[in-house]
């Protein structure tokens, strides 16, 4: 997809881009809120997750063709689901609902990329905001627990 596509309402539309040795430095000066600090890593820890871990894969949230946001992408050999997580959208964009279209984008993605048709996700039970976000967009809490976090699960 084209970073430079419009809506309907020729507003520029929400698309994910690998990260990569051209826009990495962008993601790294990315800011979550101060309310969202005890629920969100900063950008460089996920990074680092994807770089030296062997499970996620780093995408940028592009609005036009500005860096706006983060999230990565694994698959569980387990069960075959993909994990989204490390999910961010800078706090001068947030409350726009870019975070649930960069979720969707990412489902839309990797469902027609990789067939997948399971995904999962965790938060912090406390994480209120999160909880609505995810539900809206249909996942399920499903009492599984990843670490400190509530599973909530999506099939498509």
């Amino acid at each position: 997809m084209d970073p430079t596509e419009t809506n309907s309402k020729d507003q520029p539309i929400i698309t994910l881009h690998p990260v990569n040795r051209d826009n990495w430095r962008e993601v790294a000066k990315l800011k979550v809120s101060d309310a969202q600090k005890e629920f969100v890593a900063e950008p460089l820890y996920y990074l680092s997750l994807c770089h030296y871990g062997d499970i996620w894969n780093p995408l940028v949230i592009c609005l036009g063709t500005q860096i706006i946001g983060f999230m990565m992408w694994g698959m569980d050999p387990a069960d075959g689901s993909c994990w989204l997580g490390g999910i961010l959208i800078d706090s001068a964009y947030q409350h726009r609902g870019y975070g649930q279209q960069a979720v969707r984008a990412a489902i839309t993605m990797l469902s027609n990329q990789h067939n997948f048709h399971r995904f999962a996700l965790s938060y912090q039970p406390e994480n209120a905001t999160a909880r609505r976000l995810y539900a809206r967009l249909g996942f399920q809490e499903t009492g599984e627990w990843e670490d400190n976090e509530v599973v909530a699960r999506l099939e498509v």
